[in-house]
């Protein structure tokens, strides 16, 4: 999606960012399953729920910039704040 939006300099720094936080919302989950212990589980749990959100924010500058892809961009930022519940819930269990 990123790579389909024109070349701004609002655009490179605000996509530049959404793809640093998205992918740490990964990379912070499949650290997180590595078995660590319960409370490195649950502290990279809440990284990725951080990074999901931030992300989400990100989605939601760049969608008031680039009307034509706002559709694409509204999709995301559901996906994103939908990830952020699922990984609330993922943390609430682990109290």
């Amino acid at each position: 999606m990123v790579k389909d939006l024109k070349s701004t300099i609002s655009n490179i720094e605000d996509g530049k960012q959404l793809i640093r936080s998205s992918g740490s919302v990964g990379a912070n989950y499949i650290e997180g399953n590595e078995k660590l212990g319960e409370k490195d589980l649950k502290f990279r749990i809440k990284i990725s729920r951080k990074e999901a959100k931030e992300s989400e924010y990100w989605l939601k500058l760049l969608k008031d910039l680039n009307e034509k892809q706002e559709e694409r961009i509204q999709k995301l930022i559901i996906e994103a704040n939908e990830i952020r519940r699922i990984l609330s819930a993922i943390v609430s269990k682990l109290k």
